[in-house]
Formats: structure tokens, sequence, C-alpha cells
């Protein structure tokens, strides 16, 4: 592990006098862990996107706020949800964020995962797909993004162009670009098939808090797995550049009697766990919660940690900023360095050669 960095629900609601958080507060709080974690060394801050729901949603002007606070922390997405975003805005917005972020983005996209709204993504004005889950429709706008994140023309100039040296009909790419921002983007993989496709563009693997697949094996074992599949089709396809692969698992050190209070295991939570989603039989991972030298030896023993070179932690984000550091910093001081973690004090990590 040479990486690892937080992954935020970011949910908010309910009474403000047992708790509940304000959108305002989810927002501001985002921003103050991210502003501590980059002051701990660690490497990244990402946050999950959800539509009609009491979480957070068009990330590009919570991303910006961190990138503009931290120095070195990556900042990104896990993941945004394809089906509800037009391509080439999201492209311009992807860029000026690279750029404001001196390089630091680690934009996670996917299809998306079962929404609050029935369909959501027509609300927004994209109709057309034949998949009950947008997965067509997802695709190929996804793939609209790349070409514009990489400056293929996606328009031509007007017969007389208005504020623009392009000459008459001359074709455009979109403004601004940010140099190899490609190779900062990241799909959110659920599945081998997915995971074989995203390798095959050249992209980062996100893999996916759930599998869609239950065969008996471990989530780590089943995650290792997916991401030999993803290795391999990168290779094959014959990308000059190197990958990089996250996975992200729930893990609450106890170093207090504060935090035996309120993390200590609670029936179920130390085992993966099967379930239906978008009626697939599903595996999802388990939570680590411990000492540090068991901590330590539970995740050398899984296999999809020890694969990957970035973990992120999902943090109980509506409990604020002090609770959500110090589960960080104990992280950081008692169990990331037996796992190869060093302080981040240069920015980014790079991808891992592929062999």
């Amino acid at each position: 592990m040479r990486a690892f960095g937080f992954l935020s629900f970011g949910h908010y609601g309910g009474s403000p006098a047992q708790g509940g958080l304000s959108a305002r507060q989810m927002l501001h709080d985002a921003i103050d862990i991210s502003v501590g974690a980059d002051e701990l060394g660690v490497n990244g801050a990402y946050f999950r996107v959800h539509h009609y729901a009491k979480q957070s949603t068009s990330p590009m002007p919570l991303l910006a706020a961190v990138a503009a606070r931290t120095q070195r922390i990556e900042v990104g997405t896990g993941v945004i949800d394809m089906r509800y975003e037009n391509p080439l805005y999201l492209a311009e917005e992807a860029a000026a964020l690279d750029l404001i972020a001196d390089g630091r983005v680690a934009l996670g996209i996917s299809r998306g995962a079962p929404e609050a709204a029935d369909r959501g993504w027509e609300s927004f004005g994209y109709t057309g797909s034949t998949d009950p889950r947008g997965a067509d429709l997802a695709q190929s706008k996804f793939e609209a993004f790349l070409q514009a994140i990489q400056g293929q023309p996606m328009a031509r100039a007007a017969a007389q162009p208005y504020m623009s040296d392009a000459a008459p009909h001359a074709p455009l790419r979109i403004e601004p670009q940010s140099p190899d921002l490609f190779q900062r983007i990241w799909w959110g993989a659920g599945s081998r098939e997915t995971a074989e496709r995203t390798g095959t563009q050249g992209l980062n693997l996100m893999s996916s808090t759930l599998l869609t697949e239950a065969t008996g094996a471990s989530f780590g074992d089943l995650q290792a797995e997916q991401i030999d599949v993803f290795r391999e089709a990168f290779r094959e396809a014959g990308h000059e550049h190197t990958p990089r692969v996250s996975v992200s698992r729930s893990v609450f050190p106890i170093v207090t009697e504060q935090d035996r209070r309120m993390f200590g295991m609670r029936p179920g939570e130390d085992s993966d766990q099967i379930g239906i989603i978008d009626n697939t039989r599903s595996t999802f991972g388990r939570s680590y919660t411990g000492e540090p030298d068991q901590l330590i030896e539970q995740l050398k023993a899984d296999a999809a940690v020890q694969s990957a070179d970035t973990l992120m932690l999902t943090i109980p984000s509506q409990a604020g900023v002090e609770l959500n550091l110090h589960i960080l910093e104990s992280f950081a001081q008692h169990v990331a360095p037996a796992l190869g973690w060093v302080p981040n004090t240069e920015g980014p990590v790079q991808g891992d050669p592929i062999a």
C-alpha cells in the first residue's frame, strides 16, 4: 500500500439538536477534514456522488474548494454517476479542476449505483436509454468525455468565429485542456467484465465497494482476481503509462477507550456480506475494527489491499471533523506504516509499472 485516503459519503440531514448535519455543515466539514488530512500526510480526499438524496451531489464546487485550501492531497470522487452528466461540460470542469489542483485530481466515474429516483437521469434531460439501469447511456457519454479531455475536436468554428482565433469552420476542442488529465481518470468497476474493459481503455481502476458476484470466495480474494484481470487487459492493450488501482475499506483503529466504546465490533461486521443489488447476487466487504496489531495482520491477509496501490478509508462523515481526523491520524500513525505507507510530502503517487 503506497497511498491511503478517505472516502466520504457526504450524508447530512436529521435534527441538528440530535447531531444531524445541514448541507452547509456537511460541505464545510468535508473541507476541514481534507485540510486536516493534508496536514497529516494523507494522500487523498474522495467523495461519493448521489442525486436526489441528502448526500454529496455535483462535486466540482467542493473539490475546487478542497484543492484551493490544500497543498498535496489528491482530490477526487468515488464515483460520479455518468448518467446524470453532460460529458463535454464535465470535461471542461474536470480540466479546470485539474489545473486549479496542479494535477492532483483522481476523478472516479462509473455508470452509477442505484439512486433514490426512478430513472432520475431523465429528469436531468438525458433520455433515450434502452437499459433500465442506464448503462448504455453512461457508456456513450463517458466515451465522449474521454475524447473531449484528450483534445479531440468536438465542434466546428462558425463561418465568422466570434472571440476566437480559429479559422472559419476549423475543428474545435473543449477548453481548457489539462495535460495528461486522461491518466488521472478512474472507472468504478463492480465486475470482472468492467475491470477488463477499464484496463483495455487505459484508465485507472477504482474497485467498487461491492462486487456483482458471490462465489463463496472472500471479498478481498474476489477483488484481487478483478485487479489481476484489469492489469492483464491493460498490459495486453499496450498502454505506455502506468495505471493505479484503489480499493475501499471501513477501518477503525482502537487506540483509546473512547474508540472501544464507539467502534466496538457489532455482530456480523467482521465478515463479508451477501446481498442483492440491481437484481444481482453481490458481495459486500466487511468492516475492520480492532487494535493496530490486529488490523495490520488482517489487512496484510486481505489480498486486494495488498494488490492495490491505494486504500480508501470510508469514514463516518456525519460524526464531525474531530472524530474523523482522529480515525485518519490513528490509521496513519499506528497501522499504515506497517503496510508500506509513508506520509505524503510531495503530492499524488504514480502508478504501478506493468511488468
